[in-house]
């Protein structure tokens, strides 16, 4: 199990308490031993992708210590215990995490200003700190807000007229490279009753390749089950295509899923939720309300010969 990074903060400055010069990247390996962090483990992403989550949390562990004064950087990504780093230790804390740090005042005035310059000490000192990195919390935030559109993306699609289904459809393919333009793919795509489309689309815009498509504009509940896709893989046979795409605003059974045709062909299922998601993907229906970058120090910048 990944510790939270505040579970980190005391095996970290433990770890530097022999008043050595350590590198950031040692401490990591160092405290991933320690914590008996699995290989897997350590592969676990944030939601961005871009950072691992151990990584994430120990950067945090250290970025607390040092803002309360206990750790000090000389060089960079070396860091050191300070004076009143190894006065703590000596006190023989059973654990150090943010509400502990609010005793040094350097620590008060690095959250101060990290709540909007709040100036109610109140407010600061019994606010209850999350075992959550501000990454975390920010992808956490964001999942929720992305699922919210989901759903909401969701329930405009199966409200939808089959008309505009089916240039939703063809739009969304083109987003995702196939089919060259909307205007081929359009005209390769078309109404087939049965609350659904179907057709076939270029694979690429040289149409190396052709891929069978069939989308069911299905409520909630109607679910796609395994004959539905017998039936697709024989409509694949005689459209002559060995690939396909299915594609149902509702859900597939477990035995639909767990389906793999015997001969070459390969088809990929996509259901509701995985449709919005990809609309959000290739902003299709939706559009951008706010942008927020996240920005660190660039290391090569004050880095040294």
């Amino acid at each position: 199990m990944i510790p939270d990074y505040q579970s980190i903060m005391l095996p970290m400055l433990r770890l530097v308490s022999d008043k050595k010069e350590h590198k950031y990247r040692d401490l990591i390996e160092n405290l991933a031993t320690e914590f008996k962090v699995t290989d897997e483990e350590r592969k676990e992403l944030l939601a961005s992708g871009l950072q691992a989550i151990f990584d994430n949390r120990v950067g945090w562990a250290k970025t607390y210590l040092k803002k309360a004064g206990l750790l000090d950087s000389p060089k960079r990504a070396t860091f050191v215990i300070t004076q009143l780093g190894l006065d703590t230790l000596k006190k023989n804390p059973d654990r150090i995490d943010a509400k502990y740090l609010r005793q040094f005042p350097a620590f008060l005035e690095f959250q101060n200003a990290s709540r909007n310059d709040n100036n109610n000490d109140e407010e600061v000192t019994t606010q209850e700190p999350s075992d959550q990195t501000p990454e975390e919390n920010l992808d956490k935030a964001y999942q929720r807000i992305r699922k919210s559109l989901a759903s909401e993306l969701l329930n405009k699609v199966v409200d939808l007229s089959p008309t505009f289904f089916e240039r939703l459809v063809v739009e969304l393919l083109v987003k995702m490279g196939y089919g060259g333009s909307i205007k081929d793919a359009g005209k390769a795509i078309g109404k087939s009753g049965d609350e659904g489309i179907d057709g076939t689309i270029k694979e690429d815009k040289l149409g190396l390749d052709i891929i069978y498509v069939q989308a069911k504009r299905w409520k909630p509940g109607n679910v796609v089950g395994r004959p539905e896709l017998h039936k697709f893989v024989g409509a694949l046979a005689g459209q002559g295509a060995k690939k396909g795409i299915f594609i149902t605003t509702s859900n597939f059974t477990k035995e639909a899923l767990d389906y793999t045709p015997k001969n070459e062909t390969k088809i990929v299922l996509i259901d509701g939720e995985q449709l919005a998601q990809l609309m959000i993907d290739y902003n299709l229906g939706c559009t951008t309300q706010q942008i927020y970058e996240l920005k660190k120090i660039d290391s090569d910048y004050f880095g040294e010969d």
